[in-house]
Formats: C-alpha cells, sequence, structure tokens
C-alpha cells in the first residue's frame, strides 16, 4: 500500500469515480493535470453513470421560519442510508422569499427553478452553479386587446436526440371577462442548452394545464402534467423532448368526473408511471395507487394498493428506494411509509406545512451552460475498446505525488490502509 503513485490508471479513475462532487470540486484546484481530468467531458459522464446506479437521492424544497417570522426556502438532501440529509449550501437569492418556488424537474444533476412570474433558474445544487435563462421569445401582450397572457405550465428535461437539456413553456392568453375558465388559446416555447436560446413551437396545445400538488413528472423523455381537455375531461398532458410532440394520456377509467375533494399526484415508480389518489382534506386519509403498465394506453392502468387509512399525513411527496414514500405530515414533519413493513416512520425534517416539493435526485458534475456531453459516434477514427481507454488515450495523465493520492484515498477509503 505504500506505492500509491504507481495505482494502475484504471484503478485510479475507479477511485475519482466514487468520490463525491464537493471533493471533485477541490481536486480540480490541486494542480492542472487534477483540473483536465475532472474538467474532461467523458469524466462527467462517467462520474454521472456511476451515481446514477450508485448514488441516487431525493431533492426537498422546504420552507423554514426565521427569527423574524419570514419564510426562507431551503434545499436538502435525503440520502437513503439512514434516512440522513443535508442542507445545500445553494445561493437562492433570486428565491429566498418566495412563497411559491417550484422544483420544475431534474437532468443529469441540473434543476430548474421558478415561480412562474419572474426568471427560470437552472442549477445544479452540488457545483453550486446556477444560470438565469433569457427573456421568453414571445410577446409579453397579445395582439388580441382584451387577452391577458400567463404561464400556465413549465417543465424540464432530457433530449436523448440532442444530448441536452430543454424547458417548455406554455403561454395562455385568457380573456378578462369569461367565464369559461378555460383560456382562448396557447403558445408553446422551448429553451435548448444546446442553442441557448428560446424558439417558439408551431404546434396546438391539445388540453389545458391545471393545478394538483406534486404531479409535474418527468418520465420516458417526455414532462406530464395534469390537465383538462375541451371537454373537461381529466387528462395527463405530456410533452416530448425529443420529437417536441404533445400528446393526451388519458385518465384510468375507474375514476368518476372530477371531484374538487379528491388530489391526484403522479411519479415514477418501479419504471412505471404511478398515479396516486387521495382526499385533498381530513384528519385520516387512505391513498389509492394507479400504475400504467403500458405507457399511453388507458386500459393498461392498475389499481396496484390503497395505503392506509393515515393519520396527519398530507400528501405523497416521492416513491424512493423501490418500497419507501416520503410524505408530508399535517404538521410539517417528513414520514417515511414502507409499504413492505406498512409502517410510518418519522424523519427529523421539519418545514412550514404545505411548502414541500420533491424531486430523485441525482449529484452530478454537469455545467448548467452545457458543453459536458461525448456525443455517440466518435469522428477521430481510433479504435477505442473501452471508454476508460478511450479517456486516458484522450488525457496522457496521472502525474500527481505519493502523499497527494494517498491523502486522497485515506480521506475517503480509510479501510484501504487497516
Amino acid at each position: 500500500m505504500e506505492v500509491i503513485g504507481n495505482l494502475p490508471r484504471e484503478l485510479f479513475l475507479e477511485i475519482l469515480l466514487r468520490l463525491p462532487v464537493e471533493s471533485l470540486m477541490r481536486c480540480k484546484c490541486v494542480c492542472k493535470y487534477w483540473y483536465a481530468l475532472i474538467s474532461n467531458p467523458k469524466f462527467i459522464e462517467l462520474h454521472l453513470k456511476y451515481n446514477c446506479n450508485n448514488n441516487v437521492c431525493v431533492l426537498l424544497k422546504r420552507c423554514l421560519l426565521t427569527c423574524l417570522g419570514e419564510r426562507e426556502n431551503m434545499l436538502s438532501l435525503v440520502c437513503s442510508s439512514g434516512f440522513s440529509f443535508i442542507n445545500l449550501d445553494v445561493d437562492l437569492s433570486l428565491y429566498k422569499k418566495e412563497p411559491c418556488l417550484q422544483l420544475l424537474g431534474h437532468c443529469d444533476g441540473i434543476i430548474c427553478l421558478s415561480n412562474y412570474r419572474d426568471d427560470i433558474v437552472l442549477c445544479n445544487p452540488a457545483t453550486r452553479e446556477t444560470m438565469v435563462l433569457p427573456e421568453s421569445c414571445l410577446p409579453c401582450y397579445s395582439s388580441i386587446s382584451n387577452l391577458i397572457p400567463q404561464t400556465s405550465a413549465l417543465g424540464f428535461g432530457y433530449d436523448s436526440r440532442t444530448h441536452h437539456c430543454k424547458v417548455v413553456r406554455i403561454i395562455s392568453y385568457w380573456e378578462e371577462r369569461s367565464g369559461s375558465g378555460l383560456p382562448h388559446h396557447s403558445r408553446v416555447e422551448v429553451y435548448s442548452l444546446a442553442t441557448g436560446s428560446w424558439k417558439e413551437l408551431n404546434v396546438k396545445v391539445p388540453a389545458h394545464v391545471w393545478y394538483s400538488p406534486c404531479f409535474e413528472t418527468y418520465f420516458n423523455g417526455a414532462f406530464h402534467w395534469y390537465a383538462i381537455d375541451d371537454n373537461r375531461n381529466e387528462v395527463i398532458l405530456s410533452f416530448h423532448m425529443g420529437n417536441e410532440e404533445f400528446q393526451v394520456i388519458p385518465m384510468p377509467s375507474a375514476l368518476s368526473l372530477y371531484d374538487y375533494s379528491m388530489c391526484r399526484s403522479l411519479f415514477v415508480w418501479n419504471g412505471r408511471i404511478a398515479l396516486v389518489i387521495y382526499p385533498r382534506k381530513g384528519i385520516e386519509k387512505s391513498f389509492q395507487i394507479y400504475v400504467m403498465k403500458e405507457y399511453g394506453v388507458r386500459e393498461s392502468w392498475t389499481k396496484i394498493l390503497t395505503i392506509g387509512p393515515l393519520t396527519k399525513v398530507e400528501m405523497p411527496l416521492a416513491f424512493w428506494k423501490n418500497d419507501e414514500i416520503l410524505m408530508e405530515g399535517s404538521d410539517g414533519l417528513v414520514v417515511s411509509y414502507n409499504l413492505k413493513t406498512q409502517e410510518l416512520k418519522d424523519l427529523p425534517i421539519y418545514g412550514v406545512p404545505k411548502s414541500f416539493a420533491t424531486l430523485v435526485y441525482i449529484n452530478s458534475l454537469v455545467s448548467v451552460k452545457g458543453g459536458n456531453r461525448v456525443l455517440d459516434g466518435d469522428n477521430t477514427g481510433e479504435n477505442v475498446s473501452t471508454p476508460v481507454t478511450f479517456f486516458f488515450s484522450s488525457l496522457q495523465i496521472i502525474k500527481t505525488d505519493d502523499l497527494l493520492l494517498k491523502s486522497l484515498l485515506l480521506l475517503h477509503f480509510p479501510c484501504l490502509f487497516r
């Protein structure tokens, strides 16, 4: 173990891939060789793949009360090991005291934040890098004098065709004195990290996005909203980030017409869309879970189970670890319900009631400004046998001193020195 500086290159890479983002950010400051290695798009991609398979967390947004009685937003990470959590030191100055701050999705370690009125912000909580998106390409007024524009929907997700993230925005135009409850018309624009700009889409929005708690979800290359169609039927409206087209997905046929006393929430559970139905109010609540076994097919909705009745539980927040559901308690406490044991466990996480929002999250080095991906189909003409071979053939490094590397290993892998 004393010959640390002569580690095989592949082993050295495996060690770096297992380091948390915070440690890698410090390692970038050691020397120019380490900076080049950790900043390399291929290393960023390999590190992301490792975390996708091993380090999935839940990102939690909540409001805390200051000593002056003001609300402030806080981002925290809930880890699967012992339900530990850490507060993230992320600059939320733009939205620090915004009561309606929304988490709009997660893509490769980047999250999207907005209050639906002001700027849209992309943020990597692990690297603390943020970027405010440019202004909309759509005019802030309507050519028809009595119509008022309003952002009705925002979504964030990954486009597998361009290997970049996108933000989609639906702007609806409402008549000043209309009792229909539906907008006059809507327009759509998309921001791509590949181009760094907005563009308007010439598409018709087939349904009108409506609010439902904990519903907005990215899955299977598409972002999903709760919506009402022109016939006032409840539907799921999805927007595919690749072909930039909308799709209307019907709700389970077992559900009756819209009942305001019941809430609908949408999640991803075991690789499928899961719909949770539960009462809006009440001391005791039961939660019905439907799963869509074949994506987009109404007949494939299947009721899997009913949870409860549970007391002092407001709403579901996230499915994770396959058999756990994070839920918000009526007193502002986060609880975890185990589907196998049917046990409810209090977690030491508090916040202002009804201020919680969650995302299944993965730490990464991916930059909010793009330029992270090594696209498929390398055009160098070299015969690349493995990603590791390609990585080290493109970066002729591993220049470090024994003491520095030994200190790094001792910090993160102490078992090697016992």
